[in-house]
């Protein structure tokens, strides 16, 4: 069974109240013997490929700063076992479960009877069979190019790590995600379209982020190049100001954040480089320098509300430069159990494959 596949516009609208469900959800199900085999892990590794991958920036930052020995992997580098990692739980995230790395990692950790559990939106899948443990997203409709999909992982994990460490905020990170996610996407349009024209004309991109909110800076790398169709790279603060940035030159940057991403962003701007900054500071606008304020929230909430600013970026650019969102270019039949799901595809252009 597959989810049901929408637009990115129509993802992007019924996100808010869609979200709202899968906190609901996914706190339902970590109510009771879940939660507790969870927090049985001292040692939990993370995998997943892809968009999957950055969200795991989420949970991993959170236990840490928990204390929870833990780390994230590419699914491909443990396809043949978790030998070199010490780890008593393999968490591993497939929105529609059938990702052919994700599933190659669980059958080898079947192999060396180490529990799994597996994040998913379709709950009836290959890895929902392969896994010891499931928590899924409740079936909710995405986008090929993820919209709800990403944001809703993200929420899960949150969860999860919280069930691991023994965090109980209550209401505290998702109580307002619903009102947050509608306001923050209409100041991302306001802001975003005051630039549109200069950044649709960019050659290249750079996302840049610290802590969980690698998270958005990979996913957004990961949208401008299949949306915009924009070479993207998503980089950690500290590693960009090591000579990364020095590249700058007809470039989109966005940076992400509230501690030294600031200064970042001035000195890209200041030096004529258009930069979106993204943060909950009051930062003054300039010419090269344009700003989208986010209210204060826990760092899993500030990365949903980050990449709402991203899918409305990729979305705005798209129209921009002409692109049809859905048209995706390659179709790639090994990445998925069972090849590539026509369905995947209903709602692409007709052309989509042909150079694949």
């Amino acid at each position: 069974m597959s989810a049901t596949r929408i637009t990115f516009l129509a993802g992007q609208t019924e996100q808010p109240q869609a979200l709202a469900r899968v906190v609901a959800h996914v706190r339902d199900q970590l109510s009771g013997s879940a939660a507790e085999r969870l927090r049985k892990a001292r040692r939990p590794l993370f995998t997943g490929i892809g968009a999957s991958f950055a969200a795991l920036a989420v949970p991993v930052t959170a236990l840490r700063e928990h204390g929870v020995v833990t780390q994230r992997v590419l699914a491909d580098e443990i396809e043949h076992g978790t030998r070199g990692f010490d780890t008593d739980l393999l968490v591993g995230v497939s929105q529609g479960g059938r990702s052919s790395e994700t599933l190659a990692a669980f059958k080898a950790a079947q192999e060396q009877t180490l529990p799994t559990a597996a994040v998913l939106n379709v709950p009836q899948s290959p890895l929902g069979d392969l896994a010891g443990l499931t928590v899924d997203l409740g079936n909710e409709p995405d986008s090929y190019a993820s919209t709800t999909g990403f944001t809703a992982t993200v929420v899960a994990l949150d969860l999860i790590a919280g069930a691991i460490s023994g965090r109980d905020d209550s209401e505290g990170t998702w109580g307002r995600i619903t009102e947050q996610t509608t306001a923050v996407r209409a100041e991302a349009a306001r802001v975003i379209g005051t630039v549109r024209a200069r950044a649709a004309r960019c050659v290249a991109a750079d996302a840049v982020a610290s802590g969980a909110s690698r998270a958005s800076a990979e996913e957004a790398a990961l949208l401008l190049r299949e949306v915009v169709r924009m070479p993207a790279t998503a980089s950690a603060t500290r590693s960009y100001l090591h000579g990364e940035m020095e590249s700058a030159g007809n470039t989109l940057h966005l940076v992400l954040g509230d501690d030294r991403e600031i200064s970042l962003a001035r000195s890209l701007s200041g030096a004529g480089h258009l930069t979106l900054l993204v943060t909950t500071r009051d930062v003054a606008a300039g010419e090269h320098l344009a700003v989208v304020r986010l209210p204060g929230t826990a760092p899993a909430a500030r990365v949903v509300l980050e990449t709402v600013v991203v899918q409305e970026l990729v979305a705005t650019l798209s129209g921009e430069r002409n692109i049809p969102i859905e048209s995706f270019v390659f179709a790639n039949d090994d990445t998925k159990e069972g090849g590539v799901d026509p369905s995947d595809f209903a709602l692409a252009s007709p052309d989509l494959g042909r150079n694949g």
